[in-house]
């Protein structure tokens, strides 16, 4: 399996989860051992790029890798998978171990926040910090897979234009109740183009496949064993909502907790300056330079 890391620093450039520079990168010189650093995990057909923005402030303080997980970005994509949680987790695991992350700040959305508290859980020793962005730990529940099938059947691709993404996914999908500009621009960033127009980056199949391994279970019992100081943020219009974020912040043993006004699901995306806002001063307190 090879995976795709992209390093965010004062050049920003792509290594491998061997620590090689494809594509003609050029790699920083490797922080001293034992400084740790931070791994930025992306949700459910996202990419390393989503993260961008929160990288460039967190680079000033912390050497920071975005991942493109299995299935997503430039990573591999076998068409058996496979695509159950404790891979996603694993993968996560031999970044922080091959690119000498640890003590590692885990930074997820939505799926990736659960990754990363799995990881926080199974591997406790490599893990200094938790940030989980707008994910839920209780089961998401057999119908919501079935309209996820759906509503990936109702996509108009190919795309002719990258406008055209930005117009459906912004304003057209009949799943939305009112037009959100920054979903739009989410989902244009997870397209390529191809001989017939823009096609995701990533396979429909594979998505709900992915998505299967975790919406028919809860998650409490991990996030209980979660150790390291562990911040809760949610998007006032997302998917997690405030009493269920307050549980999950009880439950964990140095629960905090966040929200982010006028943001949804891609709260990161959505309210960038917002974002960094509720998440900085945590950090700084539970990961000192």
């Amino acid at each position: 399996m090879r995976l795709a890391a992209w390093e965010f620093a004062d050049r920003t450039h792509a290594v491998d989860a061997l620590g090689r520079a494809p594509l003609g990168a050029v790699p920083t010189a490797v922080r001293e051992p034992g400084a740790g650093g931070v791994l930025l995990l992306h949700g459910l057909m996202g990419r390393a790029a989503h993260w961008a923005e929160t990288a460039r402030w967190l680079s000033a303080r912390h050497r920071v890798v975005a991942l493109d997980q299995r299935g997503h970005g430039r990573s591999e994509k076998p068409v058996g998978g496979p695509y159950v949680l404790d891979a996603y987790v694993s993968d996560a695991e031999a970044v922080v171990e091959r690119l000498g992350l640890a003590p590692v700040t885990l930074i997820g959305h939505a799926m990736g926040a659960l990754t990363a508290w799995r990881l926080a859980a199974r591997r406790p020793d490599l893990v200094r910090a938790l940030v989980i962005c707008d994910m839920r730990a209780s089961a998401l529940g057999a119908a919501t897979q079935r309209r996820w099938g759906e509503w990936f059947k109702s996509w108009p691709v190919p795309f002719a234009t990258l406008a055209d993404v930005r117009r459906w996914f912004g304003q057209e999908d009949p799943t939305l109740d009112r037009p959100v500009p920054a979903r739009g621009d989410f989902y244009a960033e997870v397209m390529a183009e191809r001989a017939d127009g823009w096609r995701p980056l990533f396979f429909r199949r594979q998505m709900l496949t992915a998505r299967e391994a975790y919406a028919h279970d809860a998650h409490w019992e991990e996030l209980a064993l979660v150790e390291c100081p562990a911040l809760v943020v949610r998007g006032l219009d997302g998917e997690l909502g405030r009493a269920e974020a307050q549980e999950m912040v009880r439950v964990l043993p140095q629960g905090r907790y966040a929200e982010v006004a006028d943001a949804g699901h891609f709260l990161h995306y959505d309210q960038p300056a917002a974002w960094r806002r509720a998440a900085e001063p945590f950090l700084r307190a539970a990961v000192p330079v």
